[in-house]
């Protein structure tokens, strides 16, 4: 292998390593019987995504000034945040 090539290979994992299964992963597990369907799976052991928030953000539209973009957007990534920070203040949320 010459010295300008990266060895891009992922070290191989032997699947004998692989965690024991628990009751509860069983009993959720999809059964086949070759490529006949036994039973289905019964759902994931955890929920995919982010957990839901008890009061979420809402997506609005909102026409602000170029000057206030540019001020805010100085300060990095994070801007929009920083934008609903000030308006909670403003409010008194």
């Amino acid at each position: 292998m010459s010295e300008n090539v990266k060895d891009t290979k992922a070290p191989w994992v032997d699947p004998d390593d692989a965690p024991e299964w628990s009751d509860e992963v069983f009993d959720r597990a999809e059964i086949k019987d070759g490529d006949r369907l036994v039973r289905a799976a019964t759902g994931t052991l955890t929920k995919r995504g982010r957990p839901k928030l008890e009061t979420p953000k809402r997506q609005v539209t909102l026409r602000l000034d170029q000057a206030v973009i540019d001020k805010l957007r100085e300060g990095g990534p994070g801007w929009q945040s920083r934008i609903n920070e000030i308006l909670k203040k403003a409010v008194d949320a």
